[in-house]
Order: C-alpha cells, then structure tokens, then sequence
C-alpha cells in the first residue's frame, strides 16, 4: 500500500488544522465565517461599507442622569467591537463606531439616531436605554430601515423588525420576580415605585394585574420624575401602609438619593422588612448608590457579574483589563455586550450587511458562550433567557438565589396583561 501524501490531502490538512486553531471566542459569534464579498455584492443599500470596513452607531447617554447607568453599556459594546476585529471583524471588514451622545432627553435620542442612519449611514445601532428613548427612536428605524439593538430588559407590548430586544421582557423579569416574592418570601402586600415614564408605569401597571391574579394586594403605587432627589414623603408613606414588599422601578441618579434616605429612615434591608425588589439597580448603579447602602436588597435580572460560569469568567477579566479593575458589569450592560456578536453572526450567514438580509438570518441565531450562558434569538426578535434573582452584598456584588431550571421563551404579549 502507498502511504505517501498527495499534495490536496496535505492542503486539507493544513486547512483543518487552521481552523481548530480559531479563538474559541469565535463561537460567541455563532461560529460561522462568511465570505469576503466585494462590498458591492455584501451592501446593496448604500450603507457605510467598503471592502476593508463597515459603520456602526453607538447611541446612549453618556451625560445627565441616565449616565449611571448607560456608561457600562457604551464600554461593552466597544469591548465587543474591539474583540470582533481582532478576530477579522465582519466579512473582512474593521468596524468603525461613530458614538453620539443621548444626554438623557429623549427627542436627542430620535434626532441623533436619524443622524446615524441617514448621514452617516451606518449598518447597524447598538443603543437606548429607557423605554423613552426606545419609544422616541423606533419610529426613525422603522421609517429608514435601520436595525437597533436594545440592550435593556423593558415592558414587553412592543415587537419591530427593525429593533432586536437583547434584555429581558415582562414574563422573564417582573412575572417571575413577583412570583418568587409570594413563593419564597411568604409576601402578600407590595408598595409599587418607579420613575414617571413610560417602562415604570407600564412595568407596574402588569405587576399589579399579576399581584391581583395571585390574590395578594397593592397597596400603595408612586411615580417621580427622572433626576427626584426628594422621597422622604414617599418613604414615610410606605413605613404606614407597612408592605412586606417595596417592588421599585426608581431608574438612574434618582437610585441614589432614594437608597440612602432609605436607610436614613431606618429602615435595614438586610431585616427585609419591607423587603426591597428592584428591576432597575444592577452592579452599574450600585457603583454609584455604595454597597453599604443596598446590602439586602433583592433584584430580577437575568445577568450578574458574580455567574460562575466560564463564559462569564472570561468576559470579566476582559472587561476589567480593558475598563479597569474597579470597573463593574451589570444586567444591561451584559446584553449590550451580546448585541455587536448577534449582529455580525448574522451578518455572516446572510453574506451581506443589508438590513432586509440580516432581518431573515437574526431568527435562530444563538450565542453558545454568552456570558450569562446560553440565548438565542426567537423570531419576535427577542432572546431566549432564563431569569435569575440576585441578593446585594455590601461589596456591591451579587449573590445568586434563584435560577429558573429552564430558557424561558420570550412573550412580549402576554395574554391578560396588555
């Protein structure tokens, strides 16, 4: 038998052995390459390509008071760009960001996003935080046809093909913290609070429906403006109507006026009486409000820095190397995190940065080393998660107390709750 190696034999091999070589952060990307089209034939709509690099937008707010809590996602997101390329980038091509700042007011968001998508023609927005700014940009990503990735868990009631929803939606966050709450905690009066727009009100509006149909009560409901300062009044009123449960929705710089009149008052978190569960404070505000400050309070999310897995070890240690050590990573950050690898594995099995393309190719894709470990992208363009609830230290960490077993599907229209 002749045993020698004929040369396309060696060529396989050589091929093969390249490939076992790709980074293994290559699977954050869905694992695929796509091929080097000219731009020509990978952008077909005069989008900001070219054969060497592709335009992307970063869009929150890095001034007023949502900056407490979007400054993490603008360093994930250019985290995971600067990875991507290291990697090759996307088709090729480099990304180059072109970031614009949000600054906390609404209209800025909708005027700045018409900015990147009509005059700088990017292929793609990673940005918003509030349901505001959401709400005040959808309609410019509808109208020309721009993709946005939202990282933040929200309301739900809300599905575009223009918008891929990266953080949690009702029956992911508020269904199943309350359920947690009656089921593990015994809880049966909840006092409702939250900041005056639209995620607070409407994120209560289906806590309460849900806390009815579980035979517990409301017993009190209180909305603030965005920046208050000022809940002594407030708090006074929740220490008479005595919840077993402060379910509080308070988003940005307010988090940290209220914590610490909070525990002014005296009331002790770590007694849980009330107990305090948030949908809004991750290790981001935390950063701002002080550990000590929320020690024993409880919040529903679907990510926290402190996740044991691999996936999520690795991307700590990038991020700290990259932000600093004393730089911390909470929910939305995280799921700003997943939207630049969502976007170019899709762009990849599409073979082409073209909106209407990547629009086909987003249902399905899956992210296998996510940092929270495990999404997929259902064809309501919003992720397959699992919910988690997380108990604050007074190092400003997160210890995990409940995982659900399963992904929970994604439901931004909950039958009975719209």
């Amino acid at each position: 038998m002749d045993n020698k190696i004929s040369p396309a034999t060696m060529k396989r091999r050589k091929v093969l052995k390249s490939l076992l070589a790709i980074p293994a952060a290559m699977a954050l990307a869905g694992g695929t390459f796509g091929s080097l089209a000219h731009a020509s034939e990978a952008n077909t709509t005069g989008l900001a390509v070219t054969d060497d690099t592709v335009k992307v937008g970063i869009l929150h707010s890095v001034t007023g008071t949502m900056a407490i809590s979007e400054t993490g996602s603008v360093q994930a997101e250019k985290l995971a760009i600067e990875q991507i390329n290291a990697m090759g980038g996307v088709l090729g091509r480099k990304i180059e960001y072109i970031q614009e700042d949000g600054a906390s007011d609404w209209p800025t968001f909708a005027e700045k996003s018409k900015k990147l998508l009509v005059n700088d023609k990017v292929a793609a927005v990673f940005g918003c935080w509030t349901s505001a700014s959401r709400k005040a940009a959808l309609p410019v990503f509808e109208q020309y046809n721009g993709m946005l990735f939202y990282p933040t868990f929200y309301e739900g009631l809300e599905q575009s093909p223009n918008v891929i929803y990266t953080g949690q939606e009702a029956t992911q966050q508020i269904l199943k913290g309350i359920d947690w709450a009656k089921e593990t905690k015994g809880a049966k009066k909840f006092f409702l609070l939250g900041s005056d727009y639209i995620w607070p009100r409407t994120s209560n509006k289906i806590a309460r429906k849900h806390i009815e149909k579980l035979g517990l009560k409301v017993v009190g409901e209180e909305y603030y403006p965005l920046g208050h300062t000022q809940f002594n009044s407030v708090i006074n009123k929740i220490k008479l109507k005595k919840p077993d449960v402060i379910f509080t929705t308070v988003v940005g710089g307010s988090n940290v006026a209220f914590y610490k009149q909070l525990k002014a008052a005296g009331i002790d978190l770590t007694k849980e009486k009330p107990l305090v569960l948030t949908l809004s404070v991750t290790e981001d505000e935390i950063l701002g409000i002080g550990g000590e400050n929320v020690e024993g309070l409880y919040a529903s999310m679907k990510y926290f820095q402190s996740l044991p897995n691999d996936n999520n070890k690795a991307f700590v240690e990038a991020f700290k190397k990259k932000w600093g050590e004393k730089s911390v990573i909470g929910d939305v950050t995280q799921a700003a995190y997943l939207g630049p690898w969502l976007w170019k594995a899709a762009v990849e099995k599409a073979g082409s940065f073209d909106v209407d393309a990547i629009k086909k190719t987003l249902p399905g894709i899956e992210l296998t080393t996510a940092p929270e470990g495990y999404v997929k992208v259902h064809p309501n363009h919003h992720l397959w998660s699992k919910s988690r609830i997380g108990h604050a230290k007074a190092d400003g960490t997160f210890e995990v107390v409940y995982e659900s077993k399963d992904l929970i599907e994604p439901n931004p229209f909950p039958k009975g709750y719209q």
